[in-house]
């Protein structure tokens, strides 16, 4: 800091150059004053309103907007720190975790104003069932105890033999409120001992797989989402989502799961009664041949008591050879031949569906119309009246 008397003292000692002095003077009052500056508590400084990402830490010396988030900027004085009283939701995530299964629901919570975060087994980086690479918040160690927990699915197969998740899983929803499965992450909950005793759903596709494999759930095929009061399973996929809002509506009420829905643009219709497991689709069998490698799915569609499905594609093969291919595949799938429609490649079939009941079905095959060594494959089935 300048000593302002000292200075003024030097300058009259110089030769009294009074008009120099009183110049050299005020240079060194201004000087003394740039150097004292601003006092800290009174200049203005910006920063973004809280939003949850790495930008809320930024500070800024002019107003604006935020240029990572774009939220108007705010005067760092008006922000007060405040304790997060936020409902806090952990959200499993594993190498091959399916990405739908624990974003969606995060998307969900996060819009709701809960505290989402990931937790791993470790806070290394984890390849999603799609390639993409997400870092865990938190690993098992240090993940704070959440209010609700989320198990997605996707490759299971090393998470089911982890004793870590396992024990994780276990310990993290006796301390929870609720706790949610999403797709096949249910096989992680019945892997815990957590569905012993109550009704489960899960995806289509390993949906009666986990009712032979854990013989003490009672599974059901028509529900989007099944609630056990504590514990709430989701079918496949974007069901985790309407799970997501069920819980928002359990714990924040129907009004905040339904304006959440509609800031997502989510057509949310809890009633609607869509399971995919429930569709008459489920009763059409893989049809394991090679030949049918390069076919590709034309149109696809029906509900719980019907479906259409045309396919087409490349064969050296003839229509008939094409047909009678098909119809072995089916044969193999215990659907037995009916009466024939009057063409030599259409196929009529019965069969028992999964629910019990007879089922009936037509195929046929003919060549694509203008197109050498292209056919088109037909097959509809329909729940058999009487």
């Amino acid at each position: 800091m300048i000593d302002r008397n000292r200075l003024e003292v030097r300058i009259r000692a110089a030769g009294g150059w009074r008009r120099c002095a009183a110049v050299l003077l005020g240079l060194a009052l201004a000087l003394s004053s740039a150097s004292l500056g601003a006092s800290p508590d009174t200049a203005k400084h910006y920063v973004c309103p809280p939003c949850g990402i790495p930008c809320d830490d930024a500070v800024f010396d002019k107003p604006g907007t935020c240029p990572t988030c774009g939220m108007t900027l705010v005067e760092q004085s008006q922000v007060t720190a405040k304790p997060d009283t936020r409902k806090k939701v952990a959200l499993l995530v594993f190498t091959g975790v399916q990405i739908i299964d624990f974003t969606g629901p995060y998307e969900i919570f996060g819009t709701a104003g809960f505290n989402a975060y990931t937790v791993g087994e470790t806070k290394d980086p984890v390849t999603t069932s799609m390639g993409m690479t997400v870092v865990p918040k938190y690993a098992f160690a240090d993940a704070p105890a959440p209010d609700v927990l989320v198990v997605p699915g996707g490759g299971i197969k090393a998470a089911l033999k982890s004793e870590a998740v396992k024990k994780w899983i276990q310990d993290t929803s006796a301390r929870a409120t609720y706790t949610m499965s999403v797709c096949n992450g249910a096989f992680l909950l019945a892997n815990a001992g957590l569905l012993d005793g109550l009704t489960a759903t899960t995806t289509s596709g390993r949906i009666d797989d986990l009712g032979r494999q854990y013989p003490k759930i009672k599974v059901v095929h028509d529900q989007r989402f099944v609630d056990n009061g504590k514990i709430i399973t989701t079918a496949g996929l974007s069901s985790g989502i309407d799970g997501a809002l069920h819980v928002v509506g359990r714990i924040e009420g129907e009004g905040q799961a339904q304006q959440t829905a509609l800031y997502d643009e989510y057509d949310w219709r809890p009633e609607s009664g869509f399971a995919r497991a429930a569709l008459a689709d489920m009763n059409i069998p893989d049809l394991d041949d090679g030949f049918l490698r390069d076919w590709r799915i034309v149109k696809t569609e029906g509900g719980k008591d019907h479906w259409s499905l045309v396919a087409r594609g490349p064969s050296d093969l003839s229509a008939q050879q094409i047909s009678d291919r098909l119809a072995g595949e089916l044969a193999k799938a215990s659907w037995a031949k009916a009466a024939s429609p009057a063409s030599p490649t259409a196929t009529a079939w019965t069969f028992t569906g999964r629910d019990g009941k007879p089922w009936k079905g037509e195929m046929s095959v003919a060549p694509a119309s203008g197109e050498k060594g292209q056919y088109v494959a037909s097959l509809t089935i329909a729940r058999a009246k009487g």
